[in-house]
């Protein structure tokens, strides 16, 4: 499988820091062309967010150029991935709150990370940020990790009333942060000629998924030029709507 890919980010309009941090990584390997992109957010109104997710990326930077190539020469499996990933989730954890607490402050970070391997994408997420699949619709395959999500989950609130509620950033983990962190784990079949979209919370809020689906749908994106050409022209849409928080998206293309 081949990728075109483009990230984006973005400030926004209110923040002095963009706490966002993202990561596209690619190479070629005795299994064929893989890939791993994440998005992290520092967490909104805690102290040195962009400390935490840069810490987070770097994390999954040096697993990717350490660890993966050993994992792919052995025989990679949904198990050995989500038993890897979850120890870096727990030493990243660590450091972030070690380091949050020589500054006498509280730091956290999202993350949804994407790795594709062969035919078979795995995923990881912690928070909110997000990992969209795109083709003849726009579909989430990530769940929230946050307080409205579980409200809907447990039938006390509808997706219509999530969406506005003034809790909906409320998250019920984040690494760093949270005392425990148990991130979610995702897997499935990658297929030519769909499009995989990793964005954080401030990408989304002000979009309706048909905007999304538009913009990024496979038809349109014929090279990573036209994914970027995309990226920026929904994160400036959601500029003029006044979003207030950084704004990152990543999206991956199969062909």
């Amino acid at each position: 499988m081949n990728f075109l890919t483009a990230a984006h980010t973005d400030v926004g309009l209110k923040k002095k820091t963009n706490q966002d941090s993202v990561l596209v990584l690619q190479a070629q390997t005795d299994v064929g062309q893989v890939l791993l992109a994440a998005i992290c957010d520092g967490m909104g109104g805690l102290a040195k967010g962009e400390v935490a997710s840069a810490a987070m990326v770097r994390a999954l930077d040096a697993w990717f150029r350490g660890r993966l190539p050993a994992l792919l020469s052995t025989g990679l499996t949904t198990d050995i991935l989500c038993l890897e990933w979850n120890q870096l989730v727990q030493n990243t954890a660590s450091r972030i709150a070690d380091y949050g607490a020589s500054l006498r402050a509280d730091l956290g970070t999202t993350a949804a990370a994407f790795l594709a391997v062969g035919n078979t994408y795995y995923i990881m997420n912690v928070g909110d940020s997000r990992v969209y699949l795109i083709n003849d619709g726009l579909f989430q395959i990530t769940k929230d990790q946050t307080f409205v999500q579980q409200e809907v989950d447990q039938g006390r609130m509808t997706p219509e009333q999530a969406a506005v509620d003034p809790q909906r950033n409320v998250l019920l983990q984040c690494i760093g942060a949270s005392r425990i962190v148990q991130p979610d784990f995702f897997s499935g079949t990658i297929c030519e000629g769909q499009v995989y979209l990793l964005c954080c919370d401030g990408f989304r809020h002000v979009l309706h998924p048909n905007e999304i689906w538009q913009a990024l749908h496979p038809s349109v994106l014929n090279s990573s030029d036209d994914i970027q050409t995309a990226l920026v022209h929904l994160t400036e849409l959601n500029k003029a709507r006044r979003e207030e928080d950084n704004i990152s998206a990543i999206a991956i293309r199969t062909c």
